[in-house]
């Protein structure tokens, strides 16, 4: 009999191979099997995070897959499964006229699929090959268009995610030696013979984080990020800077904090280099969004610059900042999921792509730009939103952690800070304030306003109500 995460990923599957068989009927038809699939998929990610102890696998020899949310693949599956949801509502405005949406529907639920495998993986080797698939997956949402520069793009994506995913490997196979169990095991399971060959440990241990840092933009592995994401459809763009770049938080977050330990890597040239990178990201990546000109490209600059912060706090190795890099990681997920489906919204109804074309924005779009405004603040990180909590418990934990790099990070920060509000506010002010957009502007429905408000809604809400996400996050303080 299948037990219930058996019958989660049976369930979602079902709904996207339904949709590909589906690919040459009505479009109604494949919006229905999108959202029955995009609900079942986070009522079984809830359901499963309330029963954290179901494991499920098998055994292949030296190697087994093992599934079963802990502390940390709850929140992070719960996180996926959340934002897919109003992204798929959204497709179905964004995407009405589109020429093939049964395949973009398809890799749009397979993709959460093997995202959802990520939040459950039990190993290193179930997160190493679930990550893989979703690379596979998640491409052909990026060369959706099917133009030349979407294929380009969607090259340099797999090159760089097949280059990461190498170095990956070759930490994985080195570090299957020097640890206890590739199980993981909170706290680490380096053994005594990782320990006896610290020099090889390190080296595995770089390239397993730089490694899975491509996925989530860190320098010098983050092209990818402003080269995919102006041409793949708005609500793919959504998941590709909420999501995907989550993934390779988690899996940092897993290397560290599961398989080595943070007193391995405390004070060794590891932390020291992979700090200077993150720090380096956050400025140069802030820098590059301020001078962008194209409206998704600057999103996705931003990403760059915004996913580092996290990487920041989980590369301070102190259980301080743990906690903030995981709230940053959620509300900068939801944030920017907010962000990308705005600027979706805006060029469906617009046709303007770049910035200074759209003056007077928010006279024909107020709802838009209202949920773009709310997400803005939050990302600057201006209280009460949901940005200034994770940010502000940043800068106290590296203020608190690694002499020298706690002051250089609360620096940093705030000019990353002051360049976010440069490169997102004067949208807002230029939008209401500034004359522009002749002619008229169809009105977005509810399929798009929805998830727009209730996104930025989030932010506000939790910001305000705040305590209850650092109660959600604080199960991972025993975790250094």
């Amino acid at each position: 009999m299948l037990n219930l995460i058996q019958f989660a990923f049976t369930m979602l599957a079902i709904p996207a191979l339904a949709v590909m068989c589906l690919l040459e009927t009505n479009r109604k038809s494949q919006n229905t099997t999108l959202l029955c699939g995009l609900s079942i998929a986070l009522l079984g990610a809830i359901g499963l995070a309330l029963n954290p102890g179901e494991v499920w696998g098998w055994n292949f020899g030296l190697f087994s897959l093992s599934f079963g949310f802990d502390e940390c693949g709850r929140i992070f599956g719960v996180l996926f499964a959340a934002l897919f949801l109003p992204a798929g509502v959204f497709s179905l405005e964004y995407m009405e006229h589109d020429h093939a949406p049964g395949r973009y529907n398809a890799f749009f639920l397979l993709t959460l699929w093997a995202m959802l495998g990520l939040g459950m993986a039990r190993n290193l080797f179930t997160y190493y090959m679930c990550y893989e698939l979703m690379t596979i997956l998640s491409l052909p949402l990026v060369i959706h268009e099917g133009t030349e520069d979407s294929h380009q793009a969607g090259l340099k994506y797999l090159g760089y995610s097949l280059f990461g995913a190498a170095l990956a490997l070759f930490g994985f196979f080195c570090l299957g030696s020097f640890c206890e169990t590739t199980e993981f095991v909170a706290g680490g399971a380096v053994s005594a013979v990782g320990i006896a060959n610290q020099p090889m440990l390190l080296l595995a241990a770089f390239c397993l984080l730089l490694g899975f840092g491509c996925k989530a933009g860190i320098m010098p592995l983050h092209f990818w990020l402003p080269t995919a994401h102006p041409v793949a459809p708005a609500p793919a763009s959504a998941v590709l800077s909420a999501t995907i770049t989550k993934a390779g938080v988690l899996g940092v977050i897993r290397v560290i904090y599961y398989m080595l330990g943070a007193d391995t890597l405390r004070g060794t040239w590891v932390q020291t280099v992979l700090l200077v990178l993150a720090l380096a990201t956050v400025f140069c990546g802030s820098m590059l969004a301020f001078q962008e000109k194209l409206l998704k490209r600057r999103l996705a600059w931003s990403s760059v610059s915004q996913v580092s912060y996290v990487l920041f706090g989980l590369f301070l190795l102190t259980s301080a900042g743990v906690q903030a890099a995981v709230m940053q990681a959620i509300f900068h997920a939801i944030c920017k999921a907010a962000l990308f489906l705005c600027a979706g919204a805006i060029i469906h109804h617009t046709g303007c792509v770049y910035v200074y074309q759209l003056n007077g924005v928010g006279k024909r779009l107020p709802v838009v730009m209202t949920c773009w405004t709310l997400a803005s603040l939050s990302l600057v990180g201006i209280p009460p939103f949901a940005g200034f909590v994770s940010k502000w418990n940043l800068v106290t934990a590296g203020m608190e952690a690694v002499p020298g790099f706690g002051m250089a990070g609360a620096v940093i920060l705030l000019v990353s800070a002051l360049l976010t509000a440069g490169y997102l506010l004067p949208l807002t002010i230029n939008g209401y304030f500034k004359k522009g957009i002749d002619g008229s502007v169809c009105r977005p429905t509810w399929r798009m306003l929805v998830p727009l408000a209730l996104l930025s809604g989030v932010l506000l809400l939790l910001g305000v109500f705040s305590q209850g996400m650092v109660k959600v996050v604080a199960a991972l303080s025993g975790l250094v």
